[in-house]
């Protein structure tokens, strides 16, 4: 358990073959209702240990347990070794190869933070390349909804060109790290001083949060192209 409400997941394709994804792709498990009618759901790829993807490699899947979900009563009966169906990958919120920003502003709430740790090994290669500086900044209500934070903590504090900044909405971290913030995410986007001639930006999350980030990023100057977004919007 990531969260009191979310649960990392490790699977692994039972056919021998490479699920070959992009970071930022998703993939959709496929399963029914009680009353046999079929269904889907779609989930980010988490996985970010930037090796070369071959058969054995993992897939990563971070999910919301929702009260009365059928997809929560789904993984909550799951058993190590147990099988379930996907496909995919599929999606396009990734970051793509032809663009020459400095700066990448990754923003997500809740499970939005999972297409961003997948990214991790492409923004260092990025970084390498073409000196890139990546601010992620995360919205959480508390410490212990703070999804994968360790996990971008360390990568932060050995990387002086990635900054992860929290931002809590009801309980603060005790103590605080210099980086954490109270309120909301999307305000603290323009502390950041978002810049249309630098920056590309990455919206994640929960529709409110991502509605309201690209506001601000539009006031800011930023085109709309370079405002990316993916929204998440939990379902039973």
């Amino acid at each position: 358990m990531l969260a009191p409400s979310v649960r990392h997941l490790v699977f692994q394709r039972d056919d021998g073959e490479v699920l070959a994804f992009l970071p930022g792709q998703f993939v959709q498990v496929h399963f029914h209702y009680p009353d046999g009618t079929p269904t889907k759901r779609s989930y980010s790829i988490a996985t970010s240990d930037g090796r070369p993807q071959d058969a054995d490699s993992p897939v990563e899947i971070a999910v919301s347990y929702v009260t009365g979900g059928a997809a929560t009563a789904l993984f909550e009966s799951l058993s190590v070794g147990d099988r379930i169906e996907a496909s995919g990958p599929f999606g396009r919120f990734c970051l793509m190869p032809p663009d020459r920003n400095a700066r990448y502003l990754l923003v997500a709430t809740g499970t939005g933070v999972t297409p961003y740790r997948a990214m991790l090994p492409q923004l260092e290669a990025l970084h390498a390349e073409r000196g890139v500086e990546v601010v992620l900044l995360f919205g959480a209500r508390s410490p212990q909804e703070l999804l994968y934070g360790d996990e971008f903590i360390a990568f932060a504090e050995s990387r002086p060109w990635f900054r992860f900044v929290p931002c809590y909405s009801r309980e603060a971290a005790a103590p605080p790290r210099p980086d954490d913030r109270r309120g909301y995410v999307q305000d603290a986007l323009a502390e950041f001083a978002p810049d249309a001639e630098r920056d590309i930006a990455y919206l994640c999350g929960n529709p409110n949060m991502v509605d309201a980030a690209f506001e601000v990023l539009k006031v800011a100057g930023l085109p709309v192209p370079h405002i990316r977004r993916e929204k998440y919007v939990s379902s039973k």
